[in-house]
């Protein structure tokens, strides 16, 4: 396996320092940006592979390949009182990265100018790393997931990335003709993106690669043209080379990072009449194969964003959708720390006071399709978890206070009814983690 490159290094290096990424400006917060801080929250990935909650209270996260600094900060907001350390082979991003978080009130993150493969050398384990557009810079993936690898936590998680090359083909030929244009012999400066700008500008809006690639409202933005036309070292991957970096990093898959974006069977019309062969094959396809097959049907995702750990790092559980009524009696509900702010509950209040549906993804759309809307009178049910969390006994208790009788019939709603109506409503959250379902044994 291959190190990075001397001269493919200094290329990279070079092109952040002179394009510090991202080009946030250093007063711009993240702190409402909710969907943002969810897939940053250490709490996400660590229930979706263990199905408990966790506290990120003086755990120490690495934001590896940090740049300028803004996904550091959105580490820190969404993860109260962590260590947040963040690495970049850029002095300037680093020093970027520095001054964003003391700005925002973090005074103890800490920076380094440290390539991502050196990171033994900074004595340190930590309990997440985030890995945000960095991998497909590197000659070999596995190398970074190795290095990486080496400084995590025996139960902690990796965040990591690749472009696809299926979704982003047609920006690797747009890289192709630059580069025999000789734009990118060198670091891209004013004048390349000019060129690369005016090329752009000249075709025909029918040529194929203007149609894809151009964006008229992108043309005043030198980040875009960085990012995409010109983006040094730039590689595409597929589903099944992910996996394969993965595994010769001696690390297990535990999902997507946007995994509802990643269901197969949301893109057949019906999914209840599909044909015979599919209907009995798709069930037993793995993880991996039903990743594949839909990159290969829908490839609309510029990123295979993923979490990953040590093997058999996980606790084994029972999913929700296979509890039984016992499993439901001593559970717990929390809401999911990014729905927890006072704008989403003011917005409840709204609505449960003028029956209207609460639309409970408002603040955090990504992990659905589609809004995902509750009746007010049930999301009155859901009011105490902004408070604290709750059994679902008690949620089962409120309900019955809220809605006593049957609307249609009067007759008194039984118990067993309102608490299988509170398991259908959790169990529908908990498949987007809106909320997290924990058995108290």
């Amino acid at each position: 396996m291959e190190n990075q490159n001397p001269e493919s290094l200094e290329k990279i290096r070079q092109q952040f320092e002179t394009g510090p990424y991202p080009r946030t400006p250093l007063e711009t917060s993240c702190k409402d940006n909710y969907n943002l801080l969810y897939y940053h929250n250490y709490a996400t990935p660590f229930y979706l592979r263990n199905q408990q909650v966790i506290d990120p209270k003086d755990k120490i996260i690495l934001d590896a390949g940090c740049g300028t600094g803004y996904k550091a900060l959105a580490l820190a907001e969404a993860n109260p009182n962590a260590k947040i350390v963040g690495i970049d082979i850029s002095p300037k991003s680093v020093e970027m990265a520095k001054a964003r978080l003391e700005y925002h009130g973090f005074n103890d993150a800490e920076f380094h100018v440290l390539s991502i493969e050196d990171l033994p050398s900074l004595g340190m384990q930590f309990d997440y790393i985030n890995c945000d557009e960095v991998l497909y810079l590197l000659p070999e993936p596995a190398i970074g997931l190795q290095a990486m690898k080496s400084v995590l936590k025996s139960a902690g998680i990796i965040r990591a990335n690749l472009h696809s090359s299926l979704q982003r083909v047609y920006y690797y030929r747009t890289q192709e003709m630059f580069k025999m244009m000789g734009l990118m012999d060198d670091n891209p400066g004013e004048m390349e993106i000019s060129i690369v700008r005016d090329t752009m500008k000249a075709l025909k809006d029918n040529v194929q690669l203007k149609v894809i690639t151009w964006k008229e409202n992108k043309q005043d933005h030198p980040e875009f043209f960085l990012a995409n036309y010109l983006l040094q070292e730039d590689k595409g991957y597929t589903i099944s080379e992910m996996f394969a970096a993965i595994q010769t990093a001696d690390l297990e898959f535990i999902s997507m990072v946007n995994w509802r974006q990643w269901e197969l069977i949301d893109l057949f019309e019906d999914p209840e009449d599909l044909p015979v062969f599919l209907a009995m094959s798709l069930p037993e396809l793995s993880a991996e194969e039903r990743l594949h097959l839909f990159e290969l049907l829908h490839p609309v995702h510029r990123l295979l964003d993923f979490w990953c750990g040590h093997p058999k790092a996980g606790s084994s559980f029972v999913p929700v959708d296979e509890w039984q009524d016992a499993d439901w009696r001593s559970a717990r509900v929390h809401l999911h720390p990014q729905l927890r702010n006072s704008q989403l509950k003011e917005y409840l209040s709204q609505c449960v006071n003028s029956l209207r549906p609460f639309q409970i993804s408002r603040d955090v759309p990504l992990p659905t399709i589609n809004p995902v809307n509750i009746g007010s009178s049930v999301a009155a049910c859901l009011v105490p978890l902004w408070d604290e969390p709750q059994p679902v006994t008690t949620l089962v208790q409120r309900w019955l206070q809220i809605r006593p009788v049957d609307p249609m019939t009067l007759e008194s709603i039984s118990q067993q009814r309102a608490f299988d109506e509170i398991k259908e409503l959790l169990t529908s959250l908990e498949a987007l983690l809106y909320v997290l379902l924990e058995r108290c044994d």
